[in-house]
């Protein structure tokens, strides 16, 4: 007996449409994280992008748990000398609610090529409002 491999084209992409309002960010994450996988799917392969389309709304009104918001940072260098840059959580979310989404799944994704086109699947609106209406999305509860 032969052992069934899937093929990239043969994979069935759905959309999914999640209600982030009221969610905890590393709970929201990493459910988001195992659908752009395809974790969720029988057919799962590791090598081969089996994943569906995922929409977030009200990235805005997800919670953090504890102290969060003042005491975690999100650190980069912008290349020059003395160019280390931290912008605290609270900041983040009044400012760019989308990119705190998309860093927390970014990070529960495979740091590879593979990883890179999963994230291209995820889509972060900071309000109710999304326009993707086309393409059928199903509410998805998490």
């Amino acid at each position: 007996m032969k052992t069934f491999i899937p093929k990239q084209n043969e994979a069935e992409k759905k959309w999914y449409v999640i209600d982030a309002e009221g969610k905890h960010l590393g709970r929201l994450a990493s459910e988001v994280a195992k659908i752009l996988r395809g974790k969720h799917k029988p057919e799962f392969t590791p090598h081969l992008d089996m994943g569906d389309f995922v929409i977030i709304v009200n990235a805005e009104k997800i919670e953090l748990t504890g102290k969060k918001l003042d005491q975690s940072f999100y650190t980069y260098h912008t290349g020059h000398p003395g160019g280390l840059r931290q912008i605290s959580f609270r900041k983040m979310l009044e400012t760019k609610p989308e990119k705190l989404i998309l860093n927390s799944v970014k990070g529960m994704l495979p740091k590879n090529r593979l990883g890179r086109q999963m994230l291209t699947k995820l889509k972060v609106y900071a309000g109710p409002n999304h326009q993707h209406q086309a393409q059928q999305p199903e509410a998805l509860e998490i």
